[in-house]
């Protein structure tokens, strides 16, 4: 149960990082800050890349959602809505991660961030595997 817990915490993690890159990417965009963690050079590029990036913000709301609602569904539930949850959370953190991946072959000047969002989702993957096999 232990190690269930640990996926599902860092499921929660995952589900928190990728609200606030919603955030960034739908409503803070164009501000000095956002623009630097997302490598932007200049404000024509993030408003030539807005309708983008508020489209892009909340695809990461919904993966952020759903992966941390099945960790909280898998924390909180009988065993039948433990399959929910824990449905829900590897779709969540399975998506995180292969959008990280493609990140980082697709854009080598962001494999930092790439490794950012890779992380947590995937030790919550790899967490899960080792409760499915204890």
């Amino acid at each position: 149960m232990i190690v269930l817990t640990a996926s599902c915490v860092f499921a929660v993690l995952a589900g928190l990082l990728h609200v606030l890159i919603f955030v960034l990417e739908s409503f803070r965009w164009t501000e000095t800050n956002t623009m630097k963690t997302f490598s932007i050079i200049s404000t024509e590029e993030a408003e030539a890349t807005k309708e983008m990036a508020y489209n892009q913000g909340f695809y990461n709301l919904f993966l952020g959602i759903m992966a941390a609602a099945g960790a909280i569904i898998t924390l909180l539930g009988q065993q039948a809505q433990q399959t929910v949850g824990i449905t829900l959370m590897v779709a969540g953190t399975a998506s995180m991660v292969l959008a990280a991946l493609v990140l980082f072959t697709g854009s080598p000047d962001k494999r930092a961030a790439a490794v950012k969002q890779f992380t947590l989702p995937a030790l919550s993957l790899v967490f899960l595997i080792i409760s499915a096999l204890l």
